[in-house]
């Protein structure tokens, strides 16, 4: 440009019929301002003159034909693009490089496009859907078999049980007694209705009981402390003549030695060892 400055501000030489540019309103010949003012280009480390285009992007600078992408080397002036350890890429070198792929088609989700991430693994918006139904899954409750996602209905028709006792879905947990799916919350005594589930428990008449209700309605009670004999765990307990011992109650009634496993003597309601019962 020409310029009714007289001189340069740096050379003092005289500007007249000469271009200058103008920096806090003081003049300077093109030379001077290339020399004081100019930007390195990040790519040819060259200055970039008053007379070339400047693009900048945080802080650095480029010639418009030094502005490309680091991969493929396309011009990246006018066009989107995105910058990775300090490289600029166009936007297909970056979603090559650096972007999810979906789990279903294995193909580039491209930045600015709705994606979707489940435990740890992404989808296109129009690939993350229901494997029976094939509705998209969006943000709704979903179940995950055999790396595929279901819809909750559609997993419930397709794979889920039914309680035994209320034929209502089971979605986690649950027991299985005599070959049948139960609720956790459904597998109770027959008789206290108390949860069975981590319990000890005894089955009569194929219902189940907890160990305190069986031994009221229909464990034998021990002879001896009377307790009920359940048998449980594979206890022993003797049996003779219509009455029953724990095991470890079944003893002579005058020494109190152990008779499992051993001949006794009857005297009415009491069992002797062979010793005592003689020397009575």
């Amino acid at each position: 440009m020409s310029s009714n400055h007289t001189d340069c501000h740096y050379c003092l030489q005289s500007l007249r019929g000469r271009k200058y540019a103008l920096r806090e309103e003081n003049a300077y010949c093109v030379t001077c301002y290339d020399s004081l003012f100019a930007n390195p280009c990040e790519e040819c480390k060259q200055p970039i003159e008053c007379d070339s285009k400047d693009l900048a992007y945080k802080g650095r600078h480029w010639h418009e034909g030094c502005f490309k992408c680091a991969k493929c080397s396309r011009s990246l002036v006018e066009k989107p693009f995105a910058a990775k350890d300090e490289l600029l890429l166009c936007t297909e070198c970056y979603s090559d490089e650096y972007s999810s792929k979906c789990f279903h088609c294995q193909k580039t989700i491209m930045p600015g496009s709705r994606k979707m991430e489940f435990k740890g693994s992404s989808w296109h918006e129009s690939c993350f859907v229901c494997q029976y139904c094939r509705q998209p899954l969006g943000t709704k409750p979903l179940i995950t078999k055999d790396n595929e996602n279901y819809c909750v209905p559609c997993f419930e028709k397709q794979f889920a049980h039914h309680c035994y006792s209320c034929k209502k879905v089971i979605t986690s947990g649950g027991v299985t007694y005599h070959d049948q799916p139960w609720h956790k919350e459904c597998f109770v005594c027959a008789g206290c209705k108390t949860q069975l589930s981590g319990q000890r428990f005894i089955s009569k008449d194929e219902y189940p009981y907890c160990v305190d209700c069986f031994g009221k309605l229909y464990a034998k009670k021990c002879a001896a402390c009377k307790k009920p004999i359940t048998a449980l765990g594979g206890a022993k307990f003797i049996s003779f003549e219509e009455r029953q011992w724990h095991g470890e109650c079944f003893n002579c009634a005058k020494c109190s030695v152990s008779l499992v496993g051993q001949g006794f003597l009857t005297r009415r309601d009491d069992v002797l060892c062979h010793e005592c019962g003689s020397a009575s």
